[in-house]
């Protein structure tokens, strides 16, 4: 079967007064990005579709939803590392107002230290379920690029658990078979996202 991972589109910069959960919706050039998404993907077949339970990935399921008349299935174990923080601000305006942070957050691998190979084990487990449950076809699952760097890291057999940067809505293929054998197929497909 054919595994493809979608980072959501671009959310909104959002931090919270109470403490609780940021879990911020698209931005508008997210919306568009995620309707890029839909229409690309409706040249292909797609037979199953999963999202996080997070905002910013069910919004972007729902153009992929649309144009195969799919129901975006919420699986919880392609949730972000970083979900419960109180605030998200999108990596290109952390990049750019505050280089210095951003080299630290990178260089310390997210600050994630002993909950990554646990946050990994989660994020393959899912998405072992998911392949389990559809032998033979094409399932697209829109998650975060935390996920994305985990089932990668995972299949290439490497410790560091962040390898790339996935673009907002690119589209990540991983082969997967009945064997147990799993590959890489491609890696941040952004062909729907020429001219933005």
């Amino acid at each position: 079967m054919q595994l493809c991972l979608i980072r959501h589109g671009l959310p909104v910069r959002r931090v919270t007064d109470d403490g609780s959960a940021a879990d911020p919706p698209l931005s508008a050039r997210g919306r568009s990005q995620a309707a890029a998404l839909g229409r690309w993907l409706g040249g292909e077949p797609i037979d199953a579709l999963y999202a996080s339970p997070l905002r910013r990935a069910r919004e972007t399921a729902q153009p992929v939803a649309a144009v195969h008349g799919l129901d975006a299935r919420i699986e919880v174990g392609v949730t972000e590392f970083d979900a419960a923080a109180d605030h998200y601000v999108p990596l290109e305006e952390l990049k750019a107002q505050d280089p210095a942070r951003w080299k630290a957050l990178v260089s310390s691998g997210f600050y994630l230290e002993g909950e990554a190979e646990t946050f990994r084990a989660t994020v393959v487990a899912a998405l072992e379920r998911i392949i389990a449950a559809h032998p033979g076809v094409r399932v697209a699952v829109v998650c975060h690029g935390g996920v994305i760097n985990a089932w990668t890291s995972h299949l290439l057999g490497l410790e560091r658990l962040f390898l790339f940067e996935p673009v907002y809505t690119s589209v990540s293929r991983y082969l997967a078979a009945s064997s147990g054998e799993r590959s890489v197929l491609s890696l941040n497909e952004t062909a729907h996202l020429r001219g933005e």
